[in-house]
């Protein structure tokens, strides 16, 4: 009779020996699922300590530690996409005691940024650039006679319908000379859903009758013989094999191979092997589930895609944006998510427009009232910008909901199909300022400064919730293009009404009568400027609109006042304040200007209250700079 201990000799942790790729590739394939074990533990306690992205990075962790097994980094390239799904990688680079500070004032950033570490190639935020930067850094190494280095980039279903991805692979297939792997994740989960006839023709492979009727029939037959169970999954997976669409991808000129499960090291590792020694172009497709290994995380990917700070063991408590006293207070996400559906409910003709941000833009209960005016066309801003136009033009009134930072990217788009051809678009601008953790990348301090210089174009800069939804009224009623601009999160708690009252177009409101000095603050900034206009004794103006100025307004103000502050929460390089400062140029007036507002440089993450205070846009910084110039 064979003896077992009572206290089993207890397994000794790796991952606080991993420093470096380095000495995981020391371990034996037995330590590496153990690895893995305790890189997703290590992930779901340290990100419930500090917030950030989760789901995307507890469906990657077998994958993390495969592709540092078996490529050669950092001298081999690995690009993630998006850089959701990073934080594996950081921690097994050397980063693993810095994640107490991720994205923190000071600390490590939640993406991939190449100023940080020689593990991250490619500094990433925003989707689907990860193939175009692979094959360059590929092309780069040809040249370079750098042939047996190796180039990966790892792109998820949700960012592959983005078009540059497939602009990448259309010059990927014909370029020579280089080793380029591009991995599919595909989990079935961007962050909204992700929509399209790719993710839906991908889907097919899971939802199949044939593949479904096998899959049931199998475990039912199998269900109480473990290794027979085993094989099940395995033929399953040959299964979707002989489904997917792999010709598409080969008329690229990808070599196509997979699916594969990729939570299996020990398919990940042999295939990864051969393929790296394959060389030239080739195509992985990976299956993986988003949240793998955290149950609360797999029921509800969406929820903890980038989770505040929460327990473990209970998962996620409610939520909301709450003042000192515990009163709710509605963010400006809601105030548009209600505005859109009363909106809607009045006018049959406004279509509400996503790139793939339902959630984040709050759209969910507009999807939900009206599900066949709501348009989700996944990550493709461009592409949203256009489609929207062309509504437009047979006289339906779209609202495309898009964040500051991902507007960037559908510049061309409204210039040339939008605002070129005067057509009725309402910009619904979330995320407007500093939005704190996602750093630099995400941060709308330039929608002012680029769409101000765009000829028929309104901008909009509401104070408080109340403002921000007559303001989009006022937007929505102008035939023509306009744009609301607001931040992340709560405004200062001022009740909104139901009605849909709009205020006039360019007419801006004094909040405060003062002399010598006036204080025209844009968006929620008018809170922040009023300790500086109380210690100055300045004019203190809710200027609410940047483009048209209230010229009436100014003229008013400049006969009487001598110093004027304009105070922002946007680049100052061209921004509103300029407007202001080109207005007075234009019209003979020579009034002392100071302008108060983001710096001409990138704003890294942290707090948002504390990069004001650092930058001196908090309200005591605002009034000390004021006072400091009026003494000078």
């Amino acid at each position: 009779m064979t003896q077992h201990s009572e206290h089993p000799t207890p397994v000794e942790p790796l991952l606080p020996h991993i420093d470096s790729p380095a000495q995981l590739r020391t371990l034996s394939r037995e330590q590496l699922g153990q690895l893995s074990d305790e890189l997703r533990e290590f992930i779901l306690h340290s990100v419930a300590q500090t917030g950030g992205h989760l789901s995307s990075n507890l469906g990657t962790v077998e994958l993390t530690v495969a592709l540092h097994r078996v490529f050669n980094t950092p001298t081999d390239k690995i690009v993630w996409d998006v850089g959701h799904q990073s934080y594996g990688h950081k921690i097994l680079t050397g980063r693993r005691e810095a994640m107490s500070g991720l994205r923190q004032l000071d600390g490590i950033s939640g993406f991939p940024k190449r100023s940080e570490s020689e593990y991250d190639t490619f500094g990433t935020g925003h989707s689907s650039t990860s193939i175009s930067a692979a094959l360059g850094m590929a092309v780069a190494a040809r040249e370079l006679g750098l042939k047996e280095r190796q180039h990966i980039a790892v792109i998820g279903d949700g960012a592959l319908t983005g078009g540059m991805a497939f602009e990448a692979m259309n010059n990927a297939g014909v370029t020579e000379g280089i080793n380029l792997l591009v991995i599919l994740n595909d989990n079935d989960m961007s962050i909204s859903p992700p929509v399209g006839a790719l993710n839906r023709h991908l889907a097919k492979i899971l939802t199949g009758k044939f593949v479904t009727g096998a899959r049931a029939k199998l475990k039912q037959v199998l269900q109480n013989r473990p290794t027979m169970f085993d094989l099940a999954q395995r033929f399953e997976e040959h299964t979707k094999g002989m489904f997917v669409p792999a010709t598409m991808f080969e008329s690229f000129g990808l070599n196509y191979i997979g699916p594969i499960d990729g939570h299996d090291l020990d398919s990940l590792i042999p295939t990864l092997s051969n393929i790296k020694n394959l060389g030239g172009v080739q195509f992985l497709h990976i299956v993986t589930k988003k949240g793998q290994g955290y149950a609360y995380a797999e029921e509800d990917p969406i929820s903890y895609h980038g989770p505040s700070k929460f327990n473990p063991s209970e998962g996620i408590v409610g939520s909301g944006a709450n003042s000192a006293s515990g009163a709710k207070k509605q963010t400006f996400t809601e105030v548009f998510g209600r505005w859109i559906c009363d909106m809607a409910a009045a006018d049959d003709k406004l279509v509400g427009v996503t790139p793939a941000m339902r959630e984040g833009s709050g759209l969910v209960a507009f999807e939900q009232k009206f599900p066949t005016r709501y348009f989700d066309v996944g990550i493709a801003e461009q592409h949203a910008a256009t489609f929207a136009a062309g509504m437009a033009c047979d006289g339906m009134k779209p609202v495309l909901a898009i964040y500051s930072t991902f507007l960037q990217r559908a510049y061309d788009q409204v210039i040339h199909d939008i605002a070129l051809q005067k057509l009725d678009v309402t910009l619904a601008i979330d995320r407007a300022g500093l939005v704190g953790a996602d750093g630099a990348t995400h941060a709308g301090a330039y929608d002012i400064a680029y769409l101000r210089c765009v000829p028929n174009i309104l901008i909009a800069t509401p104070s408080d919730e109340a403002e921000c939804r007559a303001l989009l009224t006022s937007a929505y009623q102008y035939n023509g293009c306009a744009a609301v601009r607001y931040p992340r999160g709560a405004g200062v708690g001022a009740p909104v009404p139901e009605t849909l009252d709009a205020l006039p177009i360019g007419q801006a409101n004094v909040v405060k009568r003062g002399e010598k000095v006036a204080i025209l603050a844009f968006g929620t900034m008018l809170h922040t400027a009023q300790l500086a206009a109380e210690q100055t004794h300045a004019t203190l103006v809710d200027m609410r609109w940047v483009k048209p100025l209230d010229e009436a307004l100014l003229r008013e103000l400049l006969k009487n006042h001598t110093h004027i502050v304009t105070v922002e929460d946007s680049c100052i390089a061209g921004g509103a304040g300029s407007a202001v400062a080109e207005w007075c140029v234009a019209n003979g007036y020579t009034p002392k200007i100071l302008h108060v507002g983001l710096p001409d440089r990138f704003i890294d993450h942290g707090d948002v209250a504390l990069l004001h205070a650092r930058l001196g846009l908090d309200a005591q910084g605002i009034a000390d700079t004021v006072t400091n110039w009026m003494d000078r």
